[in-house]
């Protein structure tokens, strides 16, 4: 899967909170993404993270939760003395005071998005035996879907407005209820599910360039007016409506990038007419793309890779 957007290639930040962040019972510590090529040392600048995050590829125990979304390359994953694969797709919850180390594979590289949170909620979740150690390893799959929540969270850490944390909580919450989600219907999929996930796959894959139902029909091995049935019936829109969807939804990503203007976010995408694609965007969301770059927060004025100090606590990727 392509990456979520270019300016997530590096990105972390680390998070200061208060009591009254705390009160919430959901508070984000970290949240960060990196790409790591072949052949390169891991963690890539590490001394940039705090020490208790740092051996992240020998061996650490955290303070808080995190969880792990890897969306490109292998590696490997240990905890509580349980090594597993690691694969495109996989997500990986870390619990505090769970022991453990993951790392790319020197051949591959990969694309990891990660966040970090504490409080009183999630401590729920595992005294319920919600989140529990023997479930560390979550192989969702690639879904851009999960991809657009990350994205979500990074803007609100990098802006930081007023109550953001309450933002980022909701968004965490949904990272997890997507993992436990597939827990639940990992066993007994559908075949109308089936051919739904495999054609959003390839529909997300084709998102930069123009799409093609028949052969993506094809590749699953159905009839293109039967992928528009059950694709229709499972999520109430067409293959191509949902491929218009996610189109519009990373052109919004683009957009709030600063550096990025209208004619280069419709290139980007596959628009070979600007004129058109900003129809489509301003009938899609009810705003021009032009008044969208004003109204959100991409002056992105803030460093990206630099440290909050925070002399409560930490995150770390």
């Amino acid at each position: 899967m392509k990456k979520a957007a270019d300016k997530e290639s590096y990105f972390f930040r680390y998070l200061p909170y208060s009591l009254e962040d705390e009160k919430l019972g959901m508070v984000c510590t970290t949240a960060g993404s990196i790409f790591v090529p072949p052949n390169t040392a891991y963690p890539p600048n590490k001394n940039a993270h705090p020490l208790v995050f740092r051996n992240v590829a020998e061996g650490r125990t955290l303070p808080e939760f995190q969880l792990v979304y890897i969306s490109d390359g292998r590696g490997v994953f240990c905890a509580e003395g349980k090594s597993r694969n690691v694969a495109s797709g996989s997500m990986l919850l870390l619990l505090p005071g769970v022991k453990h180390f993951y790392k790319p594979l020197l051949e591959t590289g990969w694309h990891e998005y990660w966040v970090g949170f504490i409080g009183t909620f999630f401590n729920g979740l595992v005294n319920q035996g919600i989140l529990s150690k023997e479930r560390l390893l979550f192989e969702i799959g690639l879904h851009e879907y999960v991809l657009s929540i990350f994205s979500k969270i990074f803007d609100e850490v990098r802006s930081q407005r007023p109550l953001y944390q309450i933002k980022v909580g909701s968004l965490v919450f949904s990272l997890l209820a997507e993992i436990l989600s597939y827990e639940r219907r990992k066993d007994h999929p559908s075949y109308s599910q089936q051919i739904t996930e495999k054609a959003k796959y390839l529909i997300e894959t084709s998102i930069d360039s123009e799409i093609d139902i028949t052969s993506i029909a094809q590749t699953i091995g159905i009839s293109a007016s039967r992928l528009n049935e059950i694709f229709k019936t499972y999520t109430s829109m067409t293959p191509y409506q949902y491929y218009i969807q996610i189109k519009i939804d990373k052109a919004c990503r683009l957009l709030e990038q600063e550096n990025i203007s209208i004619k280069e976010a419709a290139f980007k995408l596959g628009f070979k007419d600007q004129y058109y694609f900003s129809r489509l965007f301003s009938q899609k969301t009810g705003v021009p793309p032009s008044r969208w770059k004003n109204l959100t927060p991409g002056a992105m004025g803030l460093n990206e890779g630099i440290i909050v100090p925070n002399k409560d606590t930490g995150g770390g990727g």
